[in-house]
């Protein structure tokens, strides 16, 4: 088993709490894929991820069909690394994780906590640099994506991104932002 740390934003997060990310259990991200999917479709779909996406459809098209790229690509030929939309974004030590808690901060997103995590499952550094915006050719989307997972784009300055899935349990909550 490995440790990790995460900076919580979306909902607290507590000491002794059990996550699980596989084939049955997603992400935000997921939800927003599909969510963006099911709009440009042409459905009727309600509620906040759906506002949001509506109000944002070019950015968040572009993120689907990027994702959607990275999920075929690593389905196909690195079945064994975390889905990035049945995942936990974490770091593998606190300073990083800090560093993302500051970012988060100056974007304007809630903050709760940084935990420290132990992983019973798989993880993988990716480097958030080699994200891409999608676009409607596919083949394109596939090749940067078969690039984001080799990690064969070198950078002078990576943006470490650590997914882990399988069973996270919340060891301690290292920093409390919202204290009760």
């Amino acid at each position: 088993m490995e440790y990790v740390y995460h900076t919580v934003t979306e909902r607290p997060m507590f000491s002794g709490q059990i996550i699980i990310f596989d084939d049955e259990n997603y992400n935000g991200v997921y939800n927003r894929v599909m969510t963006c999917k099911r709009i440009l479709a042409g459905e009727k779909i309600e509620g906040d991820v759906a506002e949001y996406i509506k109000s944002n459809l070019d950015y968040c098209k572009a993120v689907a069909l990027r994702e959607l790229a990275l999920e075929k690509v690593r389905r196909e030929e690195y079945p064994n690394y975390p889905s990035r939309m049945a995942c936990l974004y974490t770091s593998r030590d606190f300073e990083e994780a800090k560093k993302w808690a500051d970012y988060f901060q100056k974007a304007g997103r809630e903050l709760f906590s940084i935990v420290k995590l132990r992983i019973d499952g798989n993880i993988f550094d990716g480097d958030a640099c080699n994200c891409f915006s999608g676009t409607e050719i596919e083949p394109e989307n596939i090749e940067k994506a078969r690039r984001y997972w080799a990690m064969d784009i070198p950078n002078e300055k990576p943006i470490i991104e650590t997914l882990v899935s399988g069973k996270i349990f919340v060891e301690e909550i290292i920093v409390n932002y919202k204290p009760e």
